[in-house]
């Protein structure tokens, strides 16, 4: 995790002078005001879906020498203390903007996947991660394909992590996924495809068997 090759690369989507910013962050974290890298770095994540894909690297990056050279947490409070804010805002952002809301919940997962406490994935984030997947779950956001898409891109990457915090909870966003596959009728046929291959990844123990890659993947493509 954290090679300065890749976070270089992830910082030219900035401007001059943010990009001086993060990577003094990376190598002198003492000397950057640690708050404002954690809010830069959840604007640039609610507007662009790549970086937010990838963002949770540098943020893990950020702690580690914050942490090294500093002893400290500022970065890592700032950071929980704005997706928070975004989080009790989730259903404006939605309204707002669909693609910030779906680069949120892409960002928010990703931050799950990254950071740890003792080697654990953070407790704090299991609810809001659940809630925002619990939400594009239901049936107005399963009529959106980008919405799926991210459903399922999410579950892929952290489905299992979640569910070993909270089975019950996983069990109950599947009986919304389910429901939705079979009961709405305006689903798209990518929708319909994306849905039912995660039921499939999750009842395999989250694995893709072979046949299943072959079928859904090459369903995808065409």
């Amino acid at each position: 995790m954290g090679e300065p090759g890749r976070e270089e690369y992830r910082i030219q989507s900035f401007d001059a002078e943010t990009q001086q910013l993060l990577k003094t962050a990376l190598k002198d974290p003492g000397a950057v005001d640690l708050e404002k890298v954690a809010n830069v770095i959840v604007d640039h994540s609610l507007q662009d879906r790549v970086f937010s894909k990838e963002a949770g690297r540098m943020c893990y990056a950020v702690i580690q020498a914050e942490s090294k050279h500093a002893g400290q947490s500022v970065f890592r409070r700032g950071l929980l203390n704005r997706l928070q804010q975004e989080y009790q805002a989730r259903e404006q952002l939605r309204a707002r903007s669909p693609r910030g809301w779906v680069c949120y919940v892409t960002f928010i997962c990703n931050i799950f996947d990254y950071l740890r406490v003792n080697n654990m994935s953070m407790m704090a984030l299991v609810n809001p991660v659940y809630d925002c997947l619990f939400r594009l779950a239901q049936p107005d956001s399963l009529s959106e394909e980008e919405e799926v898409d991210c459903l399922v891109l999410q579950l892929h990457r952290v489905g299992e992590q979640l569910e070993k915090m909270n089975r019950q909870r996983m069990d109950e966003l599947f009986v919304l996924i389910r429901d939705g596959f079979l009961l709405l009728t305006d689903l798209s046929s990518l929708a319909q495809l994306l849905l039912l291959e995660i039921i499939e990844f999750r009842a395999a123990g989250w694995k893709t068997t072979p046949a299943a890659h072959k079928y859904y993947y090459s369903e995808v493509s065409d």
